[in-house]
């Protein structure tokens, strides 16, 4: 039985000032919960029609798919839905590429990123303040489950690069080099701008390799890339130098 305070706490974890002020967020989906319970996320409650593997009674509630429809985001309810706790912020890495992603506003984008980075073996993903939070119930859906093995942080972007080590910091950009034709290298940051304004004039001031991704239409009418499908095109172009120089 699942009760109306359960309920109501859960609706709230919609929006991000209670995620934050409860340092909960919630989880939809058989698949996605099961990404997180095998992870290192802390969960809090389950519920769903029986309890899964590695989940202590405790914190399970039998619900059915009437009390899951009335706690959940989406147009059908999931079969399973799950709350897991917020965890700590963990250090990022000092080697290797990092994903930088300067107001990307779209739930949606955000989470394709995250499985993109979860792909390609990127590790850290640091976000602008103004980048939408990570634990969105959009953007937990559409990371399917890469979300709980990337590390998130948000900072102040200046701030952030331009006090970390001499490495090279790539920026996406119409007037940048061809990628195909610009040597990459296996580590630094590579940093992906807004939806409609790309990277901040500010933010670019602490870029040293501008670079772009040609446009082979005959019209070259298309403004731009979405931001996720940029980003799937450069990390693959990244990871193809990196592999052919070995």
């Amino acid at each position: 039985m699942v009760s109306k305070s359960q309920i109501k706490l859960i609706k709230s974890l919609s929006q991000k000032k209670h995620r934050l002020r409860e340092r909960l967020f919630i989880v939809e989906g058989i698949k996605g919960v099961k990404e997180f319970l095998s992870s290192d996320f802390q969960l809090y409650a389950l519920f769903g029609p029986e309890i899964l593997a590695l989940v202590d009674h405790r914190n399970f509630y039998e619900a059915s798919s009437a009390e899951l429809s009335k706690m959940s985001s989406l147009t059908t309810a999931p079969e399973y839905l799950a709350v897991f706790r917020m965890p700590d912020e963990v250090p990022i890495s000092e080697n290797g590429l990092k994903v930088v992603l300067d107001g990307v506003r779209d739930p949606g984008n955000l989470g394709t990123i995250i499985r993109l980075c979860d792909w390609f073996g990127i590790s850290d993903l640091i976000c602008s303040r103004d980048t939408v939070d990570c634990y969105n119930n959009k953007v937990v859906q559409a990371s399917m489950g890469s979300l709980s093995r990337i590390n998130m942080v948000y900072v102040d972007l200046l701030k952030f690069i331009s006090e970390s080590q001499s490495v090279p910091v790539y920026g996406t950009l119409l007037e940048g080099s061809d990628i195909y034709r610009t040597k990459l290298e296996s580590e630094g940051f590579i940093i992906f701008g807004n939806e409609a304004n790309g990277i901040s004039s500010e933010v670019q001031k602490v870029i040293n390799h501008k670079i772009s991704i040609p446009q082979y239409g005959k019209e070259k009418n298309t403004e731009s890339l979405n931001v996720a499908t940029a980003t799937a095109i450069t990390l693959a172009e990244f990871r193809r130098q990196e592999f052919i120089g070995k």
